[in-house]
This record gives C-alpha cells, sequence and structure tokens, in this order.
C-alpha cells in the first residue's frame, strides 16, 4: 500500500484533500501534519519565505519521509519556495505543491482563467507558477476566510461564488480555485458563473496516485 504524507498550514485543508482521497483513492494510506501556526507566522511576521520558514518546511518533510511516506502533498498554496526545496532534497520521491497538478491541467485549456483565493500572500506567490501563455486574472474573496474560521461555510462559498461571477465578467472562461480549503465552494461557484471550474483537491489525488505509479489501483 502506498504511503501518502499530507502536510497542512490551515485546518480547513485537512477535510477536503481527505475527502477526495476516500472517494479517489482509498487504498492510500494518509498520514496528516498539521502545523496551523504556519499562516499566521507568514501573515504577521513581515519577513516572507525566510530560512527560518524554509527549516520548518525541511523538518516537516524530514519527519514524514522517516515515517514511511512515498509521496508529499502540501495542501496550503502560499509557500510555493518552501515546498520547491523540500522537493530538491527528497527527489527521490514526489512531492507536489498544492496547486502543482491544477496548473497542469490548467495549462492545457483555452481561455482566460480567473484564480480566486481567500489568503492574500497565496495571490503574490501563486501566479509566478503558471507559464506565461496563460492568460490569468486573479481576485481575492475577501472575508471569506473569516467566514470558514467562524464556521461559515454558507457565506465563504458565496464569497467566492461572487468572485467567479466578477472573474467571467472580466472575461475569464473558466474559475481556479486556489487553495485547498475553497474545494467546498467549487458547485457554488459554477453554480453562480456557469463556468467550469478546477479545484486543486482532485487534480493532486491524480496527479500522486500516476507520480506513485498506483495508476488506477
Amino acid at each position: 500500500m502506498t504511503r501518502i504524507a499530507l502536510i497542512h498550514a490551515l485546518s480547513h485543508s485537512v477535510a477536503p484533500i481527505n475527502e477526495a482521497f476516500a472517494r479517489d483513492w482509498p487504498a492510500a494510506v494518509r498520514m496528516n501534519l498539521l502545523d496551523d501556526s504556519l499562516s499566521a507566522d507568514l501573515a504577521r511576521n513581515g519577513k516572507g519565505l525566510d530560512d527560518v520558514m524554509h527549516e520548518r518546511f525541511q523538518r516537516l518533510a524530514q519527519y514524514a519521509v522517516d515515517t514511511g511516506a512515498q509521496g508529499i502533498l502540501f495542501t496550503c498554496s502560499a509557500f510555493g519556495p518552501c515546498i520547491e526545496a523540500v522537493a530538491r532534497r527528497h527527489a527521490g520521491i514526489p512531492v507536489l505543491k498544492p496547486n502543482e497538478a491544477m496548473i497542469d491541467e490548467a495549462v492545457q485549456g483555452q481561455g482566460r482563467l480567473g484564480l480566486i483565493a481567500t489568503f492574500a500572500p497565496t495571490l503574490a506567490s501563486m501566479p509566478p507558477e503558471f507559464p506565461s501563455n496563460v492568460a490569468l486574472e486573479t481576485a481575492l474573496a475577501e472575508g471569506a476566510l473569516d467566514a470558514l474560521n467562524a464556521g461559515d461555510t454558507q457565506r465563504h462559498g458565496a464569497l467566492i461564488a461572487a468572485q467567479a461571477v466578477a472573474l467571467r465578467e472580466r472575461g475569464c472562461t473558466r474559475i481556479a480555485l486556489a487553495q485547498f480549503s475553497m474545494a467546498r465552494a467549487r458547485e457554488a461557484c459554477e453554480a453562480a458563473s456557469g463556468l467550469p471550474v478546477l479545484t486543486t483537491v482532485d487534480s493532486a489525488v491524480r496527479a500522486l496516485r500516476r507520480r506513485t505509479g498506483a495508476g488506477s489501483a
């Protein structure tokens, strides 16, 4: 059986990815590591992804590898360079950024892509990961993360869906939700905007199955 480490910086990311694994790859053995201080520290320390933050990611990854993980998926999209450094150190196993697989799928599509986030630093770190030939529009669903933190999933979805509509009016023909915690808003976005919506969750599960050699088993 394939053991996959899921490393989270936001507690809200835990349920969406575990639900996707349970649905699409139930044979995988999952381990969940949560450090919910990562995002809070990044937001308030003003130092960005400094050496201290890089070292924290290396320690989390090494712990996962030491437990026998055959693949690692990070589920917070604001830490791209830290995750890339982990991937270089652990080149023998697949180490995925949360949005990596979705970007690969988005590149295959046509038309302007609208990228929505609820965590502002994500809109600084994630767009450069897209190839330059992808026409990208970004939007921050302000207040959505606060609503989710307060347990108001309906308002969380509505605020994200409103940005999907705004992006459609800006010429976007498809939508991407930047964070794992946003996957629960996919249906609301599709209903409000009438556009196809990509999420990081399903794309990531498919990519890990493929890259660990599990295929469709």
